[in-house]
């Protein structure tokens, strides 16, 4: 796993609890899987078809820094999946992972469209 983004926690990321809110946490998930699809597939035009569930194990509060990682699982024709790991860098333990995102490459005409990558 590579860890390609971090993130500082601010007050307006936590919830009612004072904890890092877990709708920001998907925000940031969805953000860098798109960059790093974009990248792999070359392609601006991506979209997330679906992401596999996500269970919260750990938390962060204000002024922990988060880390996000991506890798690639498997390319198919049109798609790219990859898995998430988001974990807090003091504490170094895993706040969430994600086994499964997939992104779908897209052609000009916004209609799925062959990448030409290849699983190793």
């Amino acid at each position: 796993m590579n860890y390609f983004t971090r993130k500082m926690i601010a007050h307006k990321d936590l919830n009612s609890n004072g904890t890092l809110f877990g709708g920001r946490v998907l925000d940031w998930i969805d953000e860098e899987a798109y960059i790093y699809c974009s990248t792999q597939l070359e392609n601006d035009r991506v979209v997330t078809r679906s992401m596999s569930g996500v269970d919260f194990n750990e938390s962060a509060i204000r002024g922990d820094i988060v880390e996000i990682g991506m890798e690639t699982v498997s390319y198919g024709n049109t798609s790219i999946t990859v898995r998430c790991d988001v974990r807090n860098k003091r504490t170094e333990k895993t706040i969430t992972s994600v086994d499964k995102i997939v992104f779908v490459n897209l052609g000009p005409d916004g209609k799925p469209k062959e990448h030409g990558k290849k699983n190793d």
